[in-house]
């Protein structure tokens, strides 16, 4: 009878984990919740668009989302062509129209509920969002950066250093006093603490901050994580913060040398370990501009490139490297083995 017992046990084991794709090893209750749309770009009501894709809350089936499950009309019921595409790092899927949108025409966007999960769970409803494109074609002017142009660190408060920090470009501290960390950080160019130059270069700093915050030509909403994306040149506006996490963002200047890019935020800006801005198209990093409503964070080992200015600090973890600008109008600048050097123009 034990023996038969522990047979009969071995048995009911295995059959509990041959059922462990939907299950726990042992069995249990098996995956029935559907997935959710946790963002789209354009947001639901956005005039301007660069990208058309939408953020699942958990991996997907790639098969189950194409051209038949993701469409995208207008004006009215017209079908856009287009393709689509997947990624399985970000959960994300994206609408690439085959020709440029119509200017100054609104947009329906839908996701079908054949739309599955990797377990065949479909989404509840159709997912349904409009938006409109933007009225013409809008170029955007560089941000002036006056005096501090030659600056790559300027800060308010404090500029902090640990490590073997590299800057090529000069260093300015107004109206504070204290920096700290040089050397061991190199300085290749000038420290300029409360002088006549720093005072004038944290003035025009100001000017270009408000100058990036007042711009209102042709803005493209964006929101939350834009890792991942390919965007054009433009003006992009987040009402809230921007992140770059689970994927590079790419700025293709499409052959144009002189294409700018602004971007807008009402808050933060942060960008995960080992992420990169990639320039591509003949963009600049000199032609690339942040404008932080608050404080910015640069991950570890993370590349990025432009010219940041927020509003309160920066942080730049280990190993960052940054072709541009790190400015904080108000806080402090803190480093930490990082490089940056000053854009070409």
């Amino acid at each position: 009878m034990t023996a038969m017992f522990v047979v009969l046990l071995f048995v009911a084991l295995l059959a509990g984990c041959s059922n462990s794709d939907n299950n726990g090893p042992l069995g249990g209750t098996p995956d029935t919740t559907p997935p959710t749309v946790e963002s789209t770009n354009p947001i639901n009501g956005a005039t301007g668009v660069a990208v058309i894709n939408v953020t699942f809350s958990e991996p997907m089936s790639a098969t189950s989302i194409s051209a038949a499950s993701f469409m995208v009309k207008g004006p009215g019921v017209t079908v856009v062509p287009g393709t689509v595409s997947y990624d399985a790092v970000t959960y994300r899927a994206t609408f690439v129209p085959t020709s440029d949108l119509t200017s100054a025409t609104s947009y329906t966007a839908t996701i079908m509920t054949a739309v599955t999960d990797v377990k065949g769970n479909a989404l509840s409803n159709n997912y349904v969002w409009n938006f409109a494109s933007s009225p013409a074609a809008t170029t955007q002017l560089p941000v002036v950066l006056a005096t501090s142009d030659g600056y790559v660190v300027l800060a308010g408060s404090t500029i902090t250093n640990t490590g073997a920090t590299n800057i090529t470009g000069d260093m300015g501290l107004s109206p504070g006093t204290s920096v700290t960390g040089f050397p061991p950080g190199i300085l290749v160019g000038t420290q300029h603490v409360i002088d006549p130059s720093a005072t004038q270069a944290k003035l025009d700093l100001t000017t270009a901050y408000n100058s990036a915050t007042g711009r209102t030509l042709g803005p493209i909403s964006v929101a939350g994580n834009i890792g991942g994306m390919t965007l054009p040149a433009g003006l992009y506006k987040s009402t809230s913060g921007l992140a770059i996490s689970s994927g590079d963002l790419t700025l293709d200047a499409k052959g144009n040398s002189n294409a700018v890019w602004i971007f807008q935020m009402a808050s933060t800006l942060t960008t995960t370990s080992g992420r990169k801005v990639i320039l591509s198209g003949g963009a600049k990093a000199a032609n690339v501009y942040w404008q932080v409503g608050t404080s910015a964070t640069l991950g570890t080992t993370s590349v990025f490139k432009g010219t940041i200015m927020a509003d309160q600090s920066i942080t730049m973890n280990s190993g960052a490297a940054l072709e541009g600008r790190a400015f904080a109008r108000i806080g402090a600048v803190t480093l930490n083995g990082n490089t940056i050097v000053r854009p070409l123009p």
